[in-house]
Formats: structure tokens, sequence, C-alpha cells
């Protein structure tokens, strides 16, 4: 290896080292404390005394998060609403991206500015919208009773409903814009000729389109999935008591109960849960190029 590359492997490797490797020590080491009324609030993990060095570490903060219903309920909620937003999504954004193939190539840039144009307004004022909307005396709730689909409005807000709502709305650029690269490198033609040898148009969608854009469903998945399960802010202002996440949790043990080490116990948790679907991915991105692997 020349000095050359060696630096330029030196400048992304420090990076990691110094904003993810050390954070992530710091937050693993305040996980295994207890919590103390001090600066800092955590007790070390190290004492020395006359008998020498002695580890202060335990495990209550894990034993805890599995034992108490409140966290093992708002873990449940993440990975469910996590799941079902990241299917939600996956099925919108295939459609969509289908569409935005199919279009004609002058149309094509002005649809991809529309799917990206949510994102030129802030992140909270989109989801604050979304209040408007679903509340009971909401603009949607008006237009069903003025339809005279519904005669009492449809509680919509508090809900897991307006969670998976809120995070379908805001992350479903994230699963059109890979799925969409991944199709506009095929060829047409590949449809066409599974159409041409019997197949139905769904079912050659289904069995040429759908293997083709592999990878860009599997990393639509992965982009939507990881930040939803951390997720804070929709849940918070679209869910209720009843919707709790672990990003809330989370949340509430670092700023309200104060408590360091039980929110750093929640931080490993969650980067844990992230950790095995990124895994995973790789996984299977290593099988599709079986010259990658050692």
């Amino acid at each position: 290896m020349t000095r050359r590359s060696a630096a330029l492997l030196a400048v992304p490797a420090l990076w990691t080292a110094v904003f993810i490797a050390v954070p992530l020590a710091l937050i693993l080491k305040i996980s295994f404390a207890e919590p103390l009324l001090a600066q800092p609030p955590y007790t070390s993990l190290f004492e020395w005394t006359a008998q020498g060095l002695h580890w202060k570490a335990q495990l209550g903060n894990f034993a805890l998060i599995f034992s108490d219903p409140l966290y093992i309920h708002a873990l449940g909620n993440s990975l469910l609403f996590a799941g079902i937003a990241t299917l939600c999504c996956l099925g919108l954004g295939l459609a969509i991206a289908r569409a935005v193939d199919r279009a004609a190539p002058q149309w094509q840039p002005i649809l991809l500015t529309a799917i990206i144009l949510p994102f030129w307004t802030s992140f909270l004022i989109r989801v604050y919208a979304w209040i408007a909307l679903l509340k009971p005396e909401g603009l949607i709730n008006a237009a069903l009773i003025e339809l005279g689909l519904i005669d009492t409005p449809l509680v919509m807000i508090n809900t897991g409903f307006g969670v998976v709502i809120g995070m379908v709305y805001s992350y479903l650029p994230f699963a059109i814009l890979p799925i969409y690269a991944s199709l506009a490198g095929q060829s047409p033609r590949l449809t066409e000729a599974a159409i041409d040898l019997g197949a139905s148009p769904i079912k050659a969608f289904w069995l040429v389109t759908v293997p083709l854009a592999r990878p860009g469903i599997l990393a639509a998945a992965l982009m939507i999935f990881i930040p939803t399960v951390g997720e804070f802010v929709i849940p918070d202002l679209l869910g209720g008591s009843a919707t709790i996440t672990l990003g809330q949790a989370l949340w509430t043990e670092f700023f309200s109960n104060r408590d360091w080490t039980m929110a750093s116990a929640l931080a490993v948790l969650l980067t844990l849960l992230l950790l095995a679907p990124a895994l995973w991915l790789q996984r299977l991105e290593l099988a599709d190029k079986p010259g990658l692997r050692r």
C-alpha cells in the first residue's frame, strides 16, 4: 500500500474513530454504570482500594429493560411501527418508482423533483401539518363527513395509525429513489420478452422487474427501517401514551429522569437492533456478488 493510499484511508478511519467509535464506547461504558446524584451522574466502572483495582460494572439496566413492561412495550412498538412503515414504503415506492421509470424522459426530472420537494421544508413542520390533517376536526375528517362517508370523526391521531402514516409520508422518498435507480438500469425488453413468452404483465413484473431491482429494494428497506426504529419526533407528535417507542423512552430517561445509565442502555440496545439488519443486508449483497467473498 502506498503512502497516498494509506493517507486516503486514514481520513475516514480517523473520522469513524472520533465521531462513531469513541462516542459508542462512552455510551457502552455508561450503560454498565449505576446512576449517581453527582457530576457526572453515573458511577465509575473501576475503583481503587487497598486490595487493588475492582471492577464495578453491572447489568442491572439491561435486566430492567427486559423485565419492565414499559420498555418491552416500547421495544415492541418500535419494531412494529418500523416494520409496517417499511413494508408500506416499499410497496408504494416500487409502484411510484415504476411509474417514474416508465414516464417520458422529459417528465422524469420533473417527477423526481416533486418526490424530493418535501425535503426542502422542515421535517418538524411537515409532521405538524399531519396533526391538522388527522385530528378529529381536521381536514381529512371534514372531507369524509362532507362526502357522507362517515357520521362521526375518525380517531386517527394519538394512535399507532397516525404514527405509521407519519413515518410512511416522511420516509417514502427514501424508498422511491434507490428503487428507481435500480429500475432505471433495466432494459424494458426484458419484461417484454417475458410477456412474449406467455407471462401476464403482473407476473412479468414480479418475476423479472422485482428480482432485478432487488439491490434497490434492500437498500430502501435499510434506509427506512433503521431511522424509523429510533424515531422520536413522529411518535411524540402523532402518537399517544399507548404508542411509546424506544426513542421516546430514551429521551424521557435522559432529559426528564436524568438517568444517563438507563438512557445509555437503551441506546446500546437500539444500536444492536439497527446493526442486525445492516449485517443482514451486507450478507445478501455478498451473496449476490460471489467475487467479493473471501
